[in-house]
């Protein structure tokens, strides 16, 4: 069997990729439509596709629902929520509140991304969590080839995000769906390229970059970012970059797709 070329697509869904998706990442459906041209450009090169889904329950802890002020409301989208605001009575969980707080105070302990509040999206089993039909379109060519695409999904438990693949934010204890994922880690060791992508650019696929960084330097090494195949949340582009500097200064290759042909 030929093990050169992976490539792992991160959340590439309606909610993302689609400007009619609940979450749409600005410039996310021509990244999509990219990736989906060079991937049938060079179908016969590629040996394995593994795909994430960002997959959510309605009560998340990332979600509206989750959350109340003093008067009952939900908080808009786009909405920080700090620990000091929790204690102070601005935001209260109105669901598991003990470990809605302690998660909250972990993620400011972890010092990089604090508790946020998206549009709810990626809604298990909705039209938003479905692959892009770029990406489905071009999977199902490339697996009448013989081959088999992997789906992994992530963000299933609502007490925690789980923004990178290999592990959520904040790992749950006794939760396995939320601790690192070795699988997929050994799966994607046994390819000596690694082709990284999807959305958002600033986000899960950032965090998964980390993530791999920390818990799995082997297959960090493998990775070639496609910067035209990953798009940043508006406005929010800073919270990747740091993580992008470090991959650079570690050696991890960054490209294109006008740049390669396998």
């Amino acid at each position: 069997m030929n093990n050169q070329n992976a490539i792992l697509i991160i959340d590439a869904q309606y909610d993302f990729c689609n400007p009619q998706g609940a979450l749409f990442v600005d410039g996310a459906d021509a990244d999509m439509k990219r990736l989906a041209n060079w991937i049938k450009a060079n179908k016969a090169q590629i040996d394995h596709i593994s795909v994430t889904m960002d997959s959510h329950p309605v009560n998340d802890i990332s979600h509206p629902s989750f959350w109340q002020d003093k008067e009952g409301n939900f908080p808009n989208p786009f909405t920080a929520i700090s620990a000091q605001e929790i204690k102070d009575g601005t935001w209260s969980p109105r669901f598991f509140p003990k470990e809605a707080i302690q998660y909250v105070e972990t993620l400011e302990q972890q010092g990089e991304f604090g508790h946020f509040i998206w549009p709810y999206h990626c809604l298990i089993g909705s039209r938003g969590a479905a692959i892009d039909d770029n990406i489905m379109e071009v999977l199902i060519d490339w697996t009448k080839e013989g081959k088999f695409y992997q789906v992994v999904a992530k963000g299933t438990y609502p007490l925690t995000e789980h923004f990178g693949i290999f592990r959520a934010n904040v790992p749950i204890a006794n939760r396995p769906e939320t601790q690192l994922n070795q699988a997929l880690i050994d799966t994607l060791e046994r390819y000596q390229n690694v082709f990284l992508v999807g959305q958002a650019k600033s986000h899960c696929v950032a965090n998964s970059l980390k993530q791999a960084m920390e818990e799995a330097p082997n297959l960090a090494s493998k990775f070639i970012i496609l910067e035209d195949c990953m798009s940043d949340v508006t406005g929010l582009s800073h919270l990747g970059d740091p993580i992008y500097a470090k991959a650079k200064s570690l050696g991890v290759r960054f490209s294109k797709t006008t740049e390669i042909t396998l």
